[in-house]
C-alpha cells in the first residue's frame, strides 16, 4: 500500500557531480522538507510593510488638505463649496487606496506560494501497501508535536555533545560474532539438486508487488522450479495502477546473468516455446492463483496441487505469485537456492548501478568502493582504489540510511492517531473508506481497539518526531548526514519539523540527483525503489522504523549477508518504545539509557529461527557459513 511517482516539489537545480571536490551539488541540505524560515513572521512583516506604504502615500496625497483642517471653524460656511471643488481630489485618494489593497493581495498571495512551494521536498518512491488506490494529494498541517518536553531535552543533550567526541561504536556492529558469519549460498556442494535430464514442463510466474515484492516472488519461484523439476520462464511482472511501473525483469535486473549464475541447478529460459504461447491456460486449469494455493504453502502443497497439473499439460501459470511458498520445512537444497538468487544471480542493470553510484559519491564525498556490498550493489562504477584529486583522499563521509514508513496508507490503516485531533480524525477516516472499503466492513463486524492501546500494542507507525528521538538517545550528533527512503509524509513538511531540527541535514535522491540524471527513472517506481535500495544497503547504519517493510527486510538480510559485521541496522520495537515514550516525566539520562538497551538487544546475533524469511534473516547454514 504505498504509491509511487507522486508529484515533486520543485527544488534547487543542482549541478553535475563532475567535480568531486565537494562530494555533492551546491545544496542546502537544512532547508529540505522545512518551511522557509520565518514564514508566517516575513508574511505579517510584509502586510505591516505594504499597510505603512498605504498610510504615506494617504499622508502625501492628503498633505494638500491639512491647512484646511486647521482652519475648519473658519471655515465651516464653505464646506460643500469644498467639497464641490476637491471631489477629484477625494477620487484619487480612493484610487490609490484600492490599488494599494489590490497590490498587497497580489503580493501577498504571490509569497504564500513561495511559501507552499518550498514546504514539501520529501518524496521518494519505494513501493507499500498493496490496495489500489487513486493519488493522495499531500496537506500542509500544523505541526503536531507529542513529545515537545522530550524533544527540547532532545536538543539540549545534542547541542551539549557538539562539542565533544562521537562515540565510534554508533557506527559498528555492536556483537564481534556477526563477523564470524560469511557469505557461502553459492558454494557448490555435492548434495546439491542439480538439474533432472528431463523437465517436467514449464513454470510462468506473473509476480505481482512493487520490486521487493517481486524479488521475492522470482527467488521462490526459482525454488519451485527446482522442487518440481520444470523450466522456468523468465518472470513477468504485472502492472498495478498502485506503483505505475510497466517495467519487466529485463527494464531492471541483468537477465543473462541471472541465467547464468543459476545454470547448473535450474533451467530458465527467456520465453515459452512457440507451440505453449497458444494455449488458453485458464481453461485448460493450468492458471494457478491464490484460491488454489494458499499463502506460503508448504512443498507438499506444490507436489499435490501443481504436479500433476504442469505433468498433463507441460505448462502451469502462477498469477499474482508474491510469499506462496513457506520458509520451513523446506528442503536445505532448496533455502541455499533461494539465498544464491537473492544474493547472487539478482543484479541491478548497469545504467541503475551508475546512477546509485553517484548518490553514494555525492553523500559519502568519495568515489571509491569501501566493502563488499559497494562491490555487490554497485559493480564497477566505484573506483577501486581511491583517487588523489578533488580532495577524496580525506576520507569518507560516514552517512545514515533512514527508511521511514509514515505515508498515509500506513497512518490511516493503522487506525492510530498522532496528535493532530479532530481534523486528523476525519481526513483518516475519509481516506479509509475511499481506499480501504475491506478494512471498513471489518471494522463495523468487530469491537474496536482504541487509538492509545493500539500505540501500547506498537502498532503504530513511528513518526518523524519519534525516529528523531531515537536517533537523539542513541547519540547521533546534528549534523549526521542521513539519507532518506520512504513515500511521501503525511503532512508533509510540517509533519518533518521536529526531525529536521534535530537532524538538518537530511538528502533524498530527489536533491542529489541533477533533473537530467533522474529523468530516466521518472515514472518507473521500480527504478526509483532499486536507488533507494542500493542508497540504504550501503550506508555507515541502516535504521528502519516498520521491520515488517519488505524494503526493510531486503536491505537488512543484504547488510547481514555482505556486511562483514561492519554494517549495523538499527531496529527500534515499536511496543517498547511505546512504553518508553508514555512515561511523562522522564529524564534524559533514562530516556538514553533504554532506548540504547532496545536498539541493542535488537543487534544481538543468532541463528535464523523457525519459520522466518532467509531473506531477512540469513544467519544460517543453508545461506551463509561460520567460521570457528
Amino acid at each position: 500500500m504505498g504509491k509511487q511517482g507522486s508529484p515533486r516539489s520543485p527544488r534547487p537545480e543542482p549541478q553535475v557531480d563532475d567535480d568531486l571536490s565537494s562530494g555533492t551539488k551546491d545544496y542546502d541540505p537544512s532547508n529540505i522538507g522545512r518551511r522557509m524560515p520565518g514564514g508566517d513572521n516575513h508574511l505579517n512583516s510584509k502586510m505591516l510593510f505594504l499597510h505603512g506604504l498605504k498610510n504615506d502615500h494617504l499622508h502625501v496625497v492628503r498633505s494638500d488638505s491639512v491647512k484646511y483642517s486647521t482652519c475648519k471653524g473658519s471655515f465651516v460656511g464653505k464646506k460643500h463649496l469644498w467639497l464641490r471643488k476637491d471631489v477629484r481630489s477625494i477620487v484619487i485618494v480612493f484610487a490609490l487606496m484600492g490599488f494599494l489593497l489590490l497590490l498587497d493581495s497580489f503580493i501577498v498571495s504571490i509569497f504564500d506560494s513561495m511559501v507552499l512551494q518550498n514546504s514539501s521536498t520529501y518524496v521518494s518512491n519505494p513501493p507499500g501497501f498493496k490496495e489500489d488506490r487513486v493519488p493522495y494529494v499531500m496537506k500542509e498541517k500544523s505541526p503536531a508535536h507529542m513529545y515537545d518536553r522530550l524533544l527540547k531535552l532532545a536538543k539540549g543533550a545534542i547541542a551539549e555533545k557538539e562539542l565533544k567526541p562521537e562515540s565510534s561504536t554508533l557506527w559498528e556492529e555492536p556483537y564481534k560474532q556477526a563477523a564470524a558469519w560469511k557469505p557461502c549460498a553459492d558454494r557448490k556442494v555435492l548434495t546439491s539438486l542439480g538439474k533432472y535430464n528431463k523437465s517436467n514442463g514449464y513454470i510462468i510466474v506473473s509476480a505481482n508487488g512493487g520490486l521487493n515484492q517481486q524479488r521475492v516472488a522470482i527467488c521462490n519461484a526459482v525454488a519451485v522450479a527446482s522442487l518440481l523439476n520444470a523450466t522456468l520462464v523468465l518472470p513477468r511482472f504485472l502492472y498495478s495502477n498502485v506503483w505505475n511501473d510497466p517495467s519487466q525483469f529485463g527494464d531492471i535486473y541483468q537477465e543473462n546473468y541471472f541465467i547464468d549464475v543459476l545454470k547448473d541447478e535450474v533451467n530458465i529460459i527467456k520465453e515459452l516455446p512457440p507451440h505453449l504461447k497458444t494455449l488458453d491456460l485458464e481453461a485448460i486449469g493450468s492458471l494457478i492463483t491464490d484460491a488454489d494455493l494458499v499463502k506460503e504453502a508448504k512443498p507438499v502443497d506444490y507436489i499435490r496441487t501443481v504436479l500433476p497439473l504442469l505433468l498433463r499439460n507441460q505448462v502451469v501459470h502462477f498469477l499474482g505469485y508474491g510469499n506462496r511458498l513457506g520458509f520451513d520445512p523446506l528442503p536445505s537444497e532448496l533455502q541455499r537456492l533461494r539465498c544464491k538468487c537473492n544474493f547472487h544471480a539478482l543484479k541491478f542493470l548497469p545504467e541503475i548501478q551508475q546512477v546509485g553510484s553517484l548518490l553514494v559519491r555525492r553523500i559519502r564525498k568519495y568515489d571509491a568502493a569501501l566493502s563488499v556490498l559497494d562491490k555487490q550493489l554497485l559493480g564497477n562504477f566505484m573506483q577501486k582504489a581511491p583517487s588523489r584529486v578533488h580532495g577524496s583522499a580525506r576520507g569518507p563521509s560516514k552517512y545514515l540510511a533512514l527508511h521511514l514508513r509514515f505515508e498515509i496508507d500506513m497512518v490511516a490503516y493503522s487506525l492510530c492517531e498522532f496528535g493532530g485531533g479532530e481534523s486528523e480524525r476525519k481526513e483518516l477516516q475519509a481516506y479509509r473508506e475511499i481506499h480501504f472499503p475491506l478494512l471498513i466492513k471489518r471494522l463495523k463486524n468487530s469491537k474496536a481497539v482504541s487509538p492509545r492501546q493500539l500505540r501500547k500494542l506498537g502498532r503504530c507507525p513511528l513518526t518523524p518526531e519519534e525516529a528523531g528521538l531515537v536517533l537523539a538517545g542513541l547519540g547521533f550528533k546534528h549534523g549526521t548526514y542521513i539519507y532518506l527512503a520512504g513515500s511521501q509524509i503525511y503532512g508533509g513538511s510540517s509533519q518533518m519539523n521536529s526531525f529536521t531540527s534535530l537532524y538538518p541535514n537530511l538528502v533524498t535522491k530527489e536533491t542529489l540527483l541533477t533533473p537530467s540524471e533522474l529523468a530516466p527513472f521518472q515514472n518507473f517506481s521500480s527504478k526509483l525503489a532499486a536507488l533507494d535500495f542500493i542508497a540504504c544497503a550501503t550506508a555507515d547504519v541502516f535504521a528502519m522504523t516498520d521491520s515488517g517493510s519488505q524494503l526493510s527486510s531486503l536491505v537488512s538480510g543484504f547488510r547481514t549477508y555482505y556486511g562483514a559485521g561492519r554494517a549495523p541496522t538499527l531496529r527500534p520495537n515499536k511496543k517498547r518504545l511505546a512504553a518508553i515514550l508514555s512515561e511523562n516525566s522522564i529524564g534524559w539520562n533514562s530516556f538514553e539509557d533504554r532506548v540504547k538497551k532496545m536498539i541493542d538487544e535488537g543487534q544481538r546475533v543468532h541463528v535464523r529461527r523457525s519459520g522466518r524469511s532467509i531473506y531477512r534473516q540469513p544467519r544460517c547454514p543453508e545461506c551463509m557459513c561460520k567460521s570457528h
